[in-house]
């Protein structure tokens, strides 16, 4: 059976200006955002460190292309710590980045043997669903092969996984349902796993029983209920994650990666 694997140091903070103050932010940092999660929630608190927007670099799901870019921009840059600010796509490619060596590519990462973490990686996810800033795998689609594909490595978990509920009021609430449904079919998946385990049933059916439970608040009270229970959905998928990184997941989301 497989050893049980939950590295990132977890942190929980009400605020982002105490994750800011707490962790010291500053100019030997790169944040790796969208300029539409970090503006809002950042500028205004005077954060002083580099940044690196997504959308700077293309358009729509990571793509070695994408990441490529990056990777050349982040070259040319001093640097010692990679903060990661966002959702699915933001978390994997800052974990790329986090273990790319300089002047190295996607294909090189992807038939490295020898992978090791090149920078410290702080992760703060900004939805309720993926769970994955305590994984260690990221997906990239790779547009010379035709292919998506994930990269998984040890290697590649986050030093410090920080969750900030603050960070989630401005989802929209669409994004917010689909996002901590996907943290609940990890949850479910993850639990009935045979590479499961007693400890991360325990992590699996947590993270059941806080989603329904908000659910059952929001169609009780109405969509905005959910803003008294981001803490919850922000623990749940954090939970999901810790049950399927190291239980797996089962067909929904195998056959997501190559039907997307």
């Amino acid at each position: 059976m497989k050893q049980f694997v939950c590295k990132p140091f977890i942190h929980m903070f009400s605020t982002c200006s105490a994750f800011l103050s707490e962790f010291n932010v500053c100019e030997d940092d790169i944040i790796v955002s969208n300029a539409y999660i970090f503006r809002p929630a950042f500028e205004h608190l005077g954060c002083r460190a580099q940044t690196l927007f997504l959308e700077d670099y293309g358009q729509g799901e990571p793509s070695d292309i994408m990441v490529d870019a990056l990777l050349a921009s982040a070259a040319t840059r001093t640097f010692r710590r990679i903060i990661a600010i966002g959702g699915g796509s933001v978390i994997d490619v800052a974990k790329l980045l986090a273990v790319a060596p300089v002047r190295s590519n996607t294909d090189s990462l992807f038939t490295e043997k020898n992978l090791r973490q090149e920078k410290e990686l702080i992760i703060l996810p900004t939805t309720c669903g993926t769970g994955s800033e305590v994984t260690n795998i990221a997906i990239l689609a790779l547009t010379r092969r035709h292919t998506k594909k994930g990269l998984a490595n040890d290697c590649m978990y986050a030093d410090s996984a920080v969750l900030v509920p603050e960070l989630l009021k401005g989802l929209p609430f669409k994004f917010f349902a689909t996002s901590s449904i996907d943290a609940l079919i990890h949850a479910m998946e993850s639990s009935l796993s045979p590479k499961g385990n007693a400890t991360l049933r325990l992590f699996g059916y947590k993270a059941i029983s806080m989603i329904l439970n908000g659910y059952k608040e929001i169609a009780a009270r109405g969509p905005e209920a959910r803003m008294d229970y981001l803490e919850d959905f922000l623990l749940a998928s954090n939970y999901a994650g810790i049950s399927f990184g190291n239980a797996g997941c089962a067909a929904v989301h195998a056959l997501s990666y190559p039907l997307g």
